[in-house]
């Protein structure tokens, strides 16, 4: 909204916006999980009474005992924040009633079908709406696709008889959160804001402002989730081609992590995506699908999305077929093989295991008969769809007891060197050992 026109703001926006400058108001965040603790406490700590709403009993009970179960929020610093006052937590929507700002961090994933789940955002703005008053902004952060605010929401706080952008305030503004990272945070990563109308972005970015060093004012609620959709397509994309470009090297007998590295070294025009095991988290595989669902309702096909989500699901069978491969080079079945996977999070130094390539790459192996362990120093046990495993104690024991294992997640944590002693066949999605420093005829890359 660069060299946008003033915004003439009624008066119950100034008084709120006023309210937000002053710290006097006090603010809600429902859904404290990895996105929603982080925004609460973040929001503390630029001197809010905040309070968090989670139907989980286990979180409301973890935030009143002073701790953090997010590895990215300290738990001293929760703990500190609840002996001020600052922080606290319930299990009831009518714990809001004195807000006078609301952000929803609700999880928003795909039914099997493929089609959005939105009932958890339903669910929170029924919610809500006994406590929806006059002089209060509402800012939806939950991935979703292009029109879900207006759509979904509106009609529901203004069934309240309040009028969106003159009595009270609707807004949607992307979580941005990368979990495992210490250089970007909630509070130096920049927050784009779009509201149903200008003023509810004024007021939105207000509130936001207080705590987040930069916001970005954008002209609509539905741009502000169009821009989410394109951070993570785009990176879903990219992922895509660089894993068919791993599918290619293979055939051609060329090293894909010696190509990849040297089209980094341009200076312009590239950026680095590595090949990998498939995709993982909450956001990469699922949000372009939004997208795509959205725009079949406009009788458009979304073939950049569609081919990249076929490309990276295909990736774990790939992986597996590779596996299998390298042992029959070894003079081994898969059937009847002790295979261990060493990590499972979908990324490095996380605990979150939601759609992890490991969880299908251990079942495909299962399936073809081979007898599964795994190793993660962050992921004490799994349980999904016939897996219910706990790591083993020591990645290098269980190495040494294994016909071959497989690097899925790069844990800083994991011994690499004792783990190439150990392991008599290392199959390397990631590259790790190469970037440990490893060269060994037993590694095989992907």
């Amino acid at each position: 909204m660069m060299g946008a026109e003033p915004v003439d703001l009624p008066p119950v926006a100034r008084a709120l916006i006023d309210r937000f400058s002053s710290r006097e108001a006090k603010i809600g965040v429902v859904g404290l999980g990895y996105v929603g603790l982080p925004l609460a406490v973040a929001l503390a700590q630029a001197g809010f009474e905040v309070i968090g709403v989670d139907l989980d009993p286990a979180k409301v009970e973890a935030v009143g005992r002073g701790e953090s179960y997010v590895p990215d929020v300290p738990p001293k610093e929760v703990a500190r924040l609840v002996q001020q006052g600052k922080l606290q937590a319930s299990g009831s929507y009518a714990a809001l009633g004195q807000a006078s700002g609301i952000s929803v961090s609700v999880p928003t994933p795909l039914r099997k079908t493929g089609d959005p789940d939105l009932s958890f955002i339903l669910a929170a703005v029924q919610g809500l709406k006994s406590v929806i008053h006059e002089e209060m902004v509402i800012i939806l952060e939950s991935t979703t696709y292009p029109g879900t605010t207006r759509e979904l929401v509106l009609p529901e706080v203004e069934s309240t008889g309040l009028k969106a952008g003159v009595d009270v305030f609707l807004a949607f503004s992307p979580e941005r959160v990368d979990p495992g990272r210490d250089d970007w945070t909630t509070r130096n990563t920049p927050k784009v804001v779009g509201g149903i109308t200008p003023a509810c972005t004024e007021v939105a970015a207000a509130l936001y402002g207080q705590a987040i060093e930069k916001v970005v004012k954008v002209s609509s609620a539905e741009v502000a989730e169009m821009t989410k959709l394109l951070e993570n397509t785009y990176r879903a994309v990219n992922i895509g081609l660089v894993n068919e470009m791993a599918l290619m090297c293979e055939r051609l007998g060329i090293n894909v992590w010696e190509v990849v590295d040297a089209a980094a070294t341009k200076p312009f025009g590239f950026m680095k995506f590595t090949p990998g095991p498939g995709l993982g988290g909450h956001c990469i595989p699922i949000d372009p699908l939004y997208l795509s669902w959205k725009l079949k309702s406009l009788k458009y096909n979304a073939r950049f999305i569609e081919l990249a989500s076929e490309i990276n699901t295909q990736m774990p069978r790939y992986v597996v077929q590779r596996v299998q491969d390298a042992l029959n080079e070894a003079g081994k079945a898969v059937k009847g093989a002790k295979v261990l996977v060493v990590g499972v999070a979908y990324k490095p130094e996380v605990t979150d295991l939601r759609e992890s390539p490991a969880l299908d790459v251990m079942g495909l192996l299962r399936e073809k008969g081979a007898s599964v362990e795994y190793f993660d120093p962050h992921v004490p046990f799994v349980k999904h769809e016939g897996l219910d495993l706990r790591s083993a104690p020591s990645v290098v024991e269980a190495a040494r007891q294994c016909d071959c294992a497989v690097i899925i997640t790069h844990h800083r944590a994991i011994d690499y060197a004792a783990l190439a002693e150990a392991a008599p066949l290392i199959f390397d999605t990631r590259n790790a050992m190469a970037a440990a420093g490893i060269r060994s005829p037993k590694v095989v890359r992907l």
